[in-house]
């Protein structure tokens, strides 16, 4: 049992090594994107809290959501940010699975690459529409006679940059159109319907953009409308960026070539060129051309090219 335990523990720990190093070499070519990506969250959060000293209370205005859904209260408006918090932390857990799981499709940087570039999308339209038109907030510490409604003058620009992180980012008021929680929601859930392999999963994490969307507005966070522009914008914008960027290696038929192989992984790729040599094919394992022998004479197929392997995910 020992014995056991400590190979598999060399097998993790090997596993985990050649990740880190192809990861790492991934990094070095798109650190760019990913710091361009997170500085983008701290602007997005800067605009926010710029709106809020705009904004001005006022009476609620008809919504068909508050309507027809009870209204948590202000005890139980936790419940939407726990289901939240639950679902950033899953996805971003996923994420990093490809270090640890022998079964993967996806590699760390580059997801994360694509991801931030749906969120800076969809940011840049949702701080546009916000600030074209201010709606008096519907959440409790945004209404008529609340402190947190409105906020003084600033006494200097280090006020305002600084965001009041957290606090100022939880009790926003203003940034209403549209929703940045369903935003990260249904960013996270496509990118795991084409990445992810459990189709449950999928399923259910569909599941829970529904139930999130539904608790948002019963929590009284946001007008009914804020989450349907961002059901059909954020979808619409995943969908056409998406088509954008350069698809990333599919690593579900073997080893990537981005990956340090093994003695044992050289020996049989060794192998498999030798007997591709013998049968006419090129050494080449990128080479994927058909080639018929006729009369010992190999026949190309020219209308077939060269497959890249894409090292670069966005």
């Amino acid at each position: 049992m020992t014995l056991y335990i400590g190979r598999e523990a060399s097998k993790l720990w090997k596993r985990v090594c050649a990740e880190v190093t192809a990861e790492i070499t991934l990094l070095s070519e798109n650190w760019k994107y990913l710091l361009a990506g997170v500085i983008f969250q701290y602007i997005h959060g800067l605009a926010a809290r710029g709106v809020h000293y705009l904004h001005r209370p006022g009476p609620l205005l008809q919504d068909v959501g508050f309507l027809l859904l009870p209204e948590l209260g202000l005890d139980k408006a936790y419940i939407s940010e726990t289901l939240f918090t639950l679902i950033f932390i899953s996805f971003f857990l996923w994420t990093f699975h490809p270090f640890i799981l022998k079964s993967k499709r996806i590699y760390t940087v580059l997801v994360w690459c694509r991801v931030l570039a749906f969120l800076v999308a969809s940011q840049i339209l949702r701080i546009f529409t916000f600030y074209s038109t201010q709606l008096p907030g519907p959440n409790y510490h945004c209404r008529e006679g609340s402190k947190l409604a409105t906020l003084p003058r600033p006494d200097s620009a280090l006020e305002v940059l600084l965001i009041n992180f957290p606090r100022g980012i939880v009790y926003g008021c203003g940034d209403l159109i549209f929703s940045s929680h369903m935003i990260f929601t249904l960013v996270f859930v496509r990118t795991y319907q084409k990445y992810g392999t459990r189709r449950f999963i999928k399923q259910f994490a569909w599941l829970l953009a529904v139930i999130q969307s539904f608790l948002i507005v019963a929590s009284r966070k946001h007008y009914t409308v804020d989450v349907i522009v961002a059901w059909y914008t954020v979808n619409l914008v995943v969908f056409f960026i998406d088509k954008k960027l350069p698809e990333m290696p599919d690593r579900t038929s073997g080893a990537s070539l981005l990956l340090p192989l093994t003695s044992k992984d050289k020996d049989s790729r060794n192998k498999e060129e030798n007997h591709k040599l013998l049968n006419g094919n090129s050494g080449d394992p990128t080479d994927r051309r058909q080639r018929t022998q006729v009369n010992g004479k190999n026949l190309e197929d020219g209308n077939t090219g060269h497959p890249d392997t894409a090292m670069n995910g966005v």
